[in-house]
C-alpha cells in the first residue's frame, strides 16, 4: 500500500461541507468522483478536518491510499482532478509519505481566520462579515486572550454532536488589521490556532467576540460563558463564508 497527501484548497459556498453526506454535494465526495474516474478504481479520501457547510479553506490536507505506487505523472493527475472538480476547488500537491502519517490524527495544529470588514468593499465581499462600525478590537482582544487560558470550550461547541471531549488547547487567538492594495476600508481578521476544533466552534467564539466588541456583554461576562460550560450562554453563530480553515501543520 502507498499512502498519499493531497494539498488542496475551495471556496466552500456551493458545498454541503467537507464530509460525504446522503443527498447533498460536498467537497470530499466531489474530490472523490474525480479521484475514482481518473485512476479508474473506486477511492476515498480522509480529511485534516470537516468544515461545515460554507466554509472555506485556503488549506486542506487529505490522504488517501493505493495498492501499488501511482503510474501517471502526478503533475497530469492534478491536472486531470482540477478540470473535473470545476473552479471552486483546487487541488495544488499530490505526493507519497509514510503509511502511518494521517492527514487528521497525525496534525499537530490547525490554524482558522475570519474575516470582518466595515462598509462597502468590492475586494473583500463576499468571502467576509459586513461589520458594524465602531467595533472595539482592543477589548474583544483582550478577551480573545482568555481562550489561552482555558482548555474546555464546551460553551462554543455545537449541540447533539457525537464528540467525545470538547478539550482544545489554543495556542493563538486574537484580531489583526488586514489590508488590500488600493482599499481603504477597515478590515479585521480573527487568527485562532489550536490543536483540534469542535464543530461550529470558531464561529460560535467569534460571535460572542462580538458581543464584547458592542459592549453587549464584558471581558469579565466571557470568562464566565467559559466557565459555564453550556452553549446557551455564548453568542450567536457567525455566517460561515467569512471563515477559512488557513493552515494544517505536522
Amino acid at each position: 500500500m502507498t499512502r498519499y497527501f493531497m494539498r488542496l484548497a475551495y471556496r466552500g459556498e456551493p458545498f454541503h461541507g467537507w464530509q460525504t453526506q446522503p443527498g447533498a454535494v460536498t467537497v470530499q465526495q466531489t474530490i472523490e468522483e474525480a479521484l475514482s474516474r481518473v485512476l479508474r478504481t473506486p477511492l476515498k479520501i480522509t480529511g485534516a478536518g470537516r468544515t461545515d457547510a460554507g466554509v472555506n479553506a485556503r488549506m486542506m490536507m487529505a490522504h488517501f491510499d493505493l495498492p501499488e505506487p501511482l503510474d501517471v505523472p502526478v503533475k497530469r493527475l492534478i491536472g486531470a482532478l482540477n478540470a473535473l472538480t470545476g473552479r471552486d476547488i483546487a487541488i495544488y500537491d499530490i505526493y507519497p509519505v509514510d503509511s502511518d502519517l494521517h492527514a487528521r490524527f497525525s496534525a499537530t495544529s490547525r490554524t482558522y481566520h475570519y474575516y470582518a470588514v466595515e462598509g462597502n468593499s468590492p475586494f473583500f465581499y463576499p468571502l467576509a462579515w459586513k461589520a458594524p462600525e465602531g467595533l472595539d478590537y482592543e477589548l474583544m482582544n483582550r478577551a480573545a486572550a482568555l481562550l489561552l487560558t482555558t482548555d474546555d470550550f464546551t460553551s462554543f461547541a455545537k449541540l447533539h454532536t457525537d464528540t467525545k471531549t470538547n478539550i482544545c488547547r489554543v495556542t493563538r487567538a486574537e484580531w489583526l488589521p488586514v489590508s488590500f492594495p488600493g482599499d481603504d476600508t477597515r478590515a479585521m481578521v480573527f487568527v485562532i490556532t489550536a490543536d483540534r476544533f469542535l464543530r461550529n466552534m470558531v464561529r460560535a467564539v467569534v460571535g460572542t467576540l462580538v458581543e464584547v466588541g458592542r459592549h453587549k456583554i464584558t471581558v469579565d461576562d466571557f470568562a464566565g460563558i467559559i466557565a459555564r460550560r453550556d452553549r446557551c450562554a455564548a453568542g450567536n453563530s457567525m455566517p460561515p463564508q467569512a471563515l477559512y480553515l488557513w493552515e494544517v501543520t505536522y
